[in-house]
């Protein structure tokens, strides 16, 4: 068995598809019209999700914040600058640095499902390393293996 996407409910499938499309710069790959699948298969939205399962009863809850999706993202700051272009975006938070580095931010998508975009532990650790830190401080001020941050940055 294989795991393939995730496929989350909406309930505009052109709102979800401007959205995945121009915030989050996915390509819509397959267009069935009620099912659309996002780069190649990373992402499917579904619209009437109801209809499809058929014998279950169905409630899209707007902001249950109860999940998320997660993207990385190598270059946060121009992410950060693209998002700022949206002005009716709905923030969970706006960017923040947690202990290990990494910055990130949380937003809402049109249907209330919270988005996470991180900046990549690899960028974490080029920019450690290119601020003067050594390999092991990179390790330790990010909480990851020595050897692990050695292979990005080798």
């Amino acid at each position: 068995m294989k795991f393939l996407l995730p496929l989350i409910a909406v309930k505009d499938i052109e709102a979800a598809k401007a959205f995945y499309k121009n915030v989050m710069g996915m390509e819509v790959t397959l267009d069935l019209g009620a099912n659309v699948s996002l780069n190649n298969g990373a992402l499917a939205l579904q619209y009437d999700y109801a209809g499809l399962v058929g014998e279950i009863d169905v409630k899209i809850e707007s902001f249950s914040n109860d999940h998320e999706l997660y993207f990385e993202e190598a270059d946060i700051d121009g992410f950060l600058e693209r998002l700022g272009q949206f002005p009716d975006i709905r923030y969970v938070h706006r960017v923040k640095e947690y202990p290990w580095g990494q910055r990130v931010v949380r937003f809402y998508d049109p249907d209330g499902h919270i988005i996470e975009v991180g900046e990549s532990m690899e960028s974490v650790f080029r920019r450690f390393h290119a601020a003067g830190m050594s390999v092991e401080q990179v390790a330790e001020r990010t909480m990851h293996p020595v050897e692990f941050v050695r292979n990005f940055l080798s």
